[in-house]
């Protein structure tokens, strides 16, 4: 296989990208990240580690019930339990894999296992053995294998295909390798372990040194035919492997690498904008294929260039990756037609009953606003299209506040059986007393540890996206809002966290009564 000019890729953007501080989802985010993950063109879907916990079992076996085409993976630690577990959770899923792992290295074998070196190679044989008896496609990672002894390495892989592994994989698993190192491990397992090549490698790289996406390419020089990445890059520490910067760059430098990937590269932009907007990590303007100054020049002399010949500095075109922007695209006297076709054009699906809410949350907005862009569009499908619906909503609000004097707020709540609650509150602004107003309205007791404010567009009357992070008995909550109101949108993430901890106190009612 090592001679195959297909590159897998494996997304493990909600399992590995996921373990990253404050990127947790709910289930049907989970569910539309890999629905877009699906869309984009992925390989296989590592949809979560069913072991951890009630809600990983379950997302994962949503993902795997729900989600068609792409192989749906389940991370595993070499014990039956676990294994038997991940089996269960990936049982719906058209095309399933168990993904096995145990670490290997002789810093990990001594301070985190206390495992001799037969003890590790005994239990990484059992533990594919004991996956391929609910799964034909079982994978093998060698934990911190780029800082296992080579020999060793070699040893424990020409083991676990012995066993019945159909991937190898080799994970980079604090970010330490660099590329000619990295490249001399897969050289060197291709020459010393017996039946490699019937068996497909694979590569997953951490960034800690910011050498992810360079590390994972010299793999597949070196033979890898499977990356492992994340949307975005997100992962734990430093991150993954960016996966629109390895495919990207695989294709752009396909002369070069000479393989090709099966990703539909104008999906890039939408689902990277779709993870940020679920997780609530911006995308850095400077990050590369998808950061917004990725495509930008203002430079004299590179605009000169441009203007003779776009490939005078760009390497791929906007469009390439999904970025079709223009910049007045719509209005208040747009019908649903031509904002249908501007929805479809940046690169995102509605179902009807969606692009019906958007579409109104977009006419109130054109009310609003003198001039609307891609990126208002944008950033109503990702807000509209993603709220959970529970059991507040805002019905009003009213802020006073002055220099040297506490600022109030009342607000006016709806509640789903019908009644309506109104609370004012006083605080050091008119977002600390709506807030007040609010937890007051709700009876919630709440803890406001993060608040981030950021323009969506340009102008005076750009939207603003209002993120807010709340911690409530024992639980960290994100909440998210686009609004031209600043003081409105905060209301409204707020009241999102509100609704997500009603319906968590909810599940575990249903849960406890069973």
């Amino acid at each position: 296989m090592a001679g195959d000019d297909r590159v897998l890729i494996f997304d493990t953007t909600l399992r590995d990208g996921e373990q990253s501080p404050g990127c947790s989802m709910t289930q049907p985010e989970k569910l539309r990240v890999a629905r877009a993950l699906a869309e984009l063109g992925v390989d296989v879907i590592e949809a979560g580690f069913p072991a951890a916990s009630k809600g990983d079992f379950e997302s994962v076996s949503a993902v795997a019930r729900e989600v068609s085409g792409p192989i749906v993976a389940a991370l595993a630690r070499c014990s039956r339990e676990d294994i038997e577990i991940a089996a269960r959770a990936i049982a719906p899923a058209a095309k399933g894999r168990l993904h096995v792992f145990l670490a290997t290295s002789a810093i990990h074998r001594e301070f985190k296992l206390n495992m001799a070196r037969e003890e590790i190679v005994r239990r990484a044989v059992q533990g594919v053995q004991w996956a391929r008896e609910h799964c034909a496609d079982v994978e093998f990672s060698p934990e911190d294998a780029s800082r296992t002894e080579l020999d060793f390495l070699a040893q424990v892989v020409e083991a676990v295909i012995d066993a019945g592994a159909t991937t190898i994989n080799i994970p980079d698993t604090v970010g330490y390798t660099v590329p000619d190192e990295f490249a001399q491990v897969f050289a060197y397992l291709r020459r010393h372990v017996r039946g490699i090549e019937g068996v497909r490698l694979s590569v997953h790289c951490h960034d800690d040194l910011g050498l992810a996406v360079a590390n994972s390419l010299a793999a597949v020089g070196a033979g890898a035919r499977q990356v492992e990445c994340t949307i975005n890059g997100i992962g734990e520490r430093a991150g993954n492997c960016a996966l629109e910067e390895v495919v990207m760059a695989l294709k752009t430098r396909e002369a070069h690498f000479g393989v090709r990937t099966g990703i539909h590269t104008q999906r890039l932009y939408p689902t990277s904008r779709l993870v940020s907007s679920i997780t609530g990590v911006a995308v850095p303007r400077n990050k590369a294929i998808v950061g917004e100054n990725a495509f930008a020049h203002e430079s004299g002399i590179h605009q000169h260039g441009m203007l003779k010949n776009a490939q005078t500095y760009e390497i791929m075109r906007p469009e390439d990756v999904g970025l079709s922007r223009s910049n007045l695209v719509l209005g208040k006297h747009s019908g649903r037609h031509a904002f249908r076709e501007r929805v479809t054009a940046l690169g995102f699906a509605l179902e009807e009953a969606e692009l019906n809410r958007v579409f109104e949350a977009f006419k109130a907005l054109a009310d609003r606003k003198k001039e609307l862009f891609d990126g208002d569009i944008e950033a109503l499908v990702l807000n509209a299209a993603g709220h959970e619906s529970g059991p507040w909503s805002l019905l009003a609000l009213t802020t006073a506040s002055a220099s040297g004097a506490a600022a109030t707020a009342t607000v006016e709540l709806r509640h789903v059986d019908g009644r309506t609650v109104s609370m004012q509150g006083q605080g050091d602004g008119p977002i600390d007393a709506a807030f007040k107003a609010v937890e007051a309205a709700t009876d919630m007791s709440l803890r406001v540890r993060k608040f981030e404010v950021r323009g969506v567009t340009e102008g005076e009357d750009a939207q603003g996206e209002t993120v807010v992070y709340v911690d409530h008995a024992g639980r960290s909550y994100r909440g998210a809002s686009v609004s031209t109101n600043i003081v409105e949108g905060s209301v409204h993430a707020l009241l999102e966290v509100i609704n997500r901890i009603d319906l968590a106190q909810r599940n575990a009612l249903r849960q406890s009564a069973l």
